[in-house]
């Protein structure tokens, strides 16, 4: 006798006899004899009796069929049939739909959910339809009920879903010296250790390219500068011995000899071994331009993920205080500041400064001339950003000045904003380390069910207590995406772990990931907490220390969660400022259907970014720096600060160098600046004016607007969802 029923999405529920009925009821209404509740109520008794305790909706229709087939009504069983057909289509005219925007290239917030991603190409449509019809897969078989339910509800949203049945992880810092020492086999190729510039840069594209495609995440270096210096002395060193065989003279002398700085200067009044020893010093610095020059270029142009889209790249460096780091810093931040091809702005990597007191900040500092330099190439190329290595939850306690290997004690940020830092299983580092996956949870939408309730008090109590049911959810579905993750075999990431993922290099190839990835993190993110406010207690942060109060109150409450999870679950769990792109407005939609449009809440079609001050909001860069900075500590996950700043920032790259004073007066982990950049693709021309149409010095109208989408840059809108276009125009400038 049949009890419950599986249906199509998964869900078990109890047996309905009446919903046959209603199908075979449908089915002989469309003959000429019409309805017989006879033969109906006998067709029904007989499956109830007959099937198992629990069947699957297709299996019990099977049997309508079967017993219409067998009955005098063939004609009803043709009509059912008929009508199954029909529902199964209907079902189906979404996915269809759906591929029939990706094949005619429409603009939609399917095909513009990363603008990373050009979904246009062959390449991307397939990667396109792989993706939306993986994700329900996902959800029938491999989440839980109530995962299901909260995900379809709109209370937390999966990130990379469509990645999920791969195992993959997330992200990695890449410890490159182990590559560029040893080499690597990735897959069907290898590389041999590094011995000069050219080859180290080139390894660094390939690390980057080839863990970009074992991975759903984007990919980083840690401490590129510290990485590549030993190659500057090397190349040095090759420089010397042309020149000996020119000159038939020993420099061998000069091979170790001190440095003070790799620096080009004339040749002329210089003669003999003087002439020779710079030119081997102009030489080498040379190749260090170009080999950086060619790191930019290739990262801008070698694709990945089926040839799609670039790597989703980054690099962290600034407080190697050597010769050789310097000179790595130096031709790097001169080739960004060049440009690739015909002068424009390079998307990738994501560059990082580090600043550090002591290191690259103030004017006694070693690498001071070169944070100045960085602060002029962010004024006209936006990169790098700032990663604040003073702020008290970014410092080491292992952290030496005189350490040649002190940048594995420095935080280093990837991609848009994620951050690993702190370890319960292992040594606090970013190097060797990502996260593992992470879901944000839809903070707006739990306010907004609580508005109905008018004592303040109550309403803000009942909030959190809903807000402690979603965590329990979002941390349970974490810890059951890492049981799946971790069962997947070394072999199936030849590169991630073998060479890069802490304590891979131990992995035998057909061993699972499981031993190693608890080194990463389980990141729990939200979105909207300005909306989220607005709906509790009527203002945002950014307009309200009552508003602020309760903003570092939910926060902190996330966080102190996130540290019972770890405790419980025994893993990395860790708070993040959600950098929603495609997710801006997905939450926002459905939470329009639900409750309608809400002034301050659900009017525009976007909801703010994380712990942000809303886009909209006028208010000064110190004033959005005191309000955002207290998150930072909180956001052990990853977090940035944004400042708009208007005009032309290339005269005004103190501006830039004002921002990063803010960061260290406030205790603000991660920044960026913004302006406007525009560039004419057909003559090179550049200015900061707000809508350049035309070309003033040739008249072209293919202008290059380049703008930054949670923490990466574009170079143009189409590639946009509605949602982050709209953010866009609503963006005000901070002054």
């Amino acid at each position: 006798m049949i009890q419950t029923v599986v249906k199509r999405d998964g869900r078990i529920v109890g047996y309905n006899e009446e919903k046959i009925k209603a199908a075979i009821r449908k089915a002989m209404l469309q003959t000429e004899v019409g309805e017989d509740e006879t033969l109906i109520q006998k067709i029904v008794d007989r499956i109830g009796v007959s099937g198992d305790e629990r069947m699957t909706v297709e299996d019990i229709q099977d049997r309508v069929e079967l017993e219409l087939m067998q009955s005098p009504r063939k004609e009803v069983a043709k009509r059912y049939i008929a009508y199954r057909d029909q529902r199964s289509i209907a079902r189906r005219a979404k996915t269809r739909d759906m591929f029939l925007e990706i094949i005619e290239a429409k603009n939609n917030d399917v095909t513009r959910e990363n603008a990373n991603m050009n979904t246009d190409s062959p390449a991307g449509m397939m990667m396109k339809f792989a993706s939306e019809t993986t994700k329900p897969f996902v959800d029938d078989y491999l989440l839980s009920q109530e995962a299901r339910d909260a995900v379809r509800n709109g209370y937390i949203h999966i990130h990379d879903k469509d990645y999920y049945p791969t195992k993959s992880l997330t992200c990695v810092q890449h410890p490159l010296d182990h590559i560029l020492k040893y080499g690597f086999i990735a897959g069907h190729g290898e590389s041999r250790p590094a011995k000069r510039i050219e080859t180290a840069s080139i390894i660094s594209c390939i690390s980057l390219e080839t863990a970009q495609n074992e991975m759903h995440g984007g990919q980083a270096i840690p401490a590129f500068d510290f990485y590549l210096a030993p190659f500057v002395r090397s190349s040095y060193i090759e420089e010397l011995q042309k020149m000996e065989k020119v000159s038939g003279e020993d420099f061998s002398g000069y091979y170790d000899s001190p440095i003070e700085d790799y620096e080009k200067r004339s040749l002329d009044g210089l003669s003999g071994t003087d002439r020779l020893l710079q030119h081997a010093m102009n030489m080498t610095v040379e190749r260090v331009h170009q080999s950086m020059e060619a790191f930019i270029h290739n990262m801008n142009t070698i694709h990945s993920r089926g040839g799609n889209q670039v790597v989703f790249s980054s690099i962290n460096y600034g407080t190697d205080t050597s010769a050789e780091g310097r000179c790595v810093i130096r031709e790097l931040l001169n080739s960004t500041l060049e440009g690739v091809g015909n002068g424009a702005t390079a998307i990738f990597p994501i560059q990082i400064w580090k600043k550090k007191r002591g290191v690259s900040y103030l004017p006694s500092d070693r690498n001071y001339d070169l944070f100045k330099l960085a602060c002029k190439v962010a004024a006209r190329r936006f990169f790098p950003n700032f990663v604040n290595l003073d702020a008290t939850f970014n410092q080491h306690e292992k952290w030496q000045a005189d350490d040649p290997e002190r940048y594995k004690y420095e935080v280093a940020t990837m991609g848009c904003r994620t951050r690993v830092f702190e370890n319960r299983f292992g040594e606090k580092t970013s190097v060797g380390r990502g996260n593992i996956s992470f879901s944000t949870i839809n903070i707006v939408r739990i306010a907004i069910e609580c508005m109905m309730i008018k004592d303040q008090n109550e309403r803000i109590e009942r909030f959190f207590s809903k807000l402690d049911q979603v965590l329990e959810i979002i941390a349970r579905q974490l810890c059951d995406r890492f049981d799946f993750q971790k069962t997947a075999l070394a072999k199936q990431f030849p590169l991630v772990m073998s060479r890069l993922w802490t304590g891979s290099e131990n992995l035998d190839q057909n061993q699972t990931i499981e031993s190693v990835i608890n080194q990463g993190t389980l990141g729990i993110g939200f979105i909207g907490l300005a909306e989220c406010l607005i709906a509790l207690v009527g203002k945002h942060h950014g307009e309200s220390d009552e508003a602020q109060a309760l903003g570092l109150k939910i926060v902190s409450h996330m966080r102190s969660r996130a540290n019972e999870f770890s405790e419980r679950y025994k893993h990395n769990f860790s708070i993040l400022a959600t950098p929603a792109e495609g997710l801006s407005g997905k939450f926002t939609s459905r939470d329009r259907k639900s409750f309608g449009i809400l002034p301050g809440i659900t009017d525009k079609i976007y909801y703010t970014n994380s712990n942000h001050v809303p886009v909209y909001y006028k208010c000064s860069p110190r004033h959005k720096a005191i309000v955002e900075a207290p998150y930072h500590e909180l956001t052990g996950g990853g977090h940035i600060f944004y400042v708009e700043i208007d005009g032309d920032a290339t005269h005004n790259p103190q501006a830039i160098s004002d921002i990063v004073d803010l960061m260290d007066k406030y205790n603000i982990g991660y920044g960026s600046v913004n302006h406007n950049r525009n560039r004419c693709m057909d003559c090179g021309y550049e200015d900061a004016s707000e809508s350049l149409e035309c070309c003033p010095e040739c008249g072209g109208k293919k202008i290059d607007k380049l703008q930054r989408i949670t923490g990466y840059l574009v170079g143009t809108t189409d590639r946009w969802n509605n949602a982050k276009l709209a953010e866009l125009n609503d963006r005000v400038v901070h002054k």
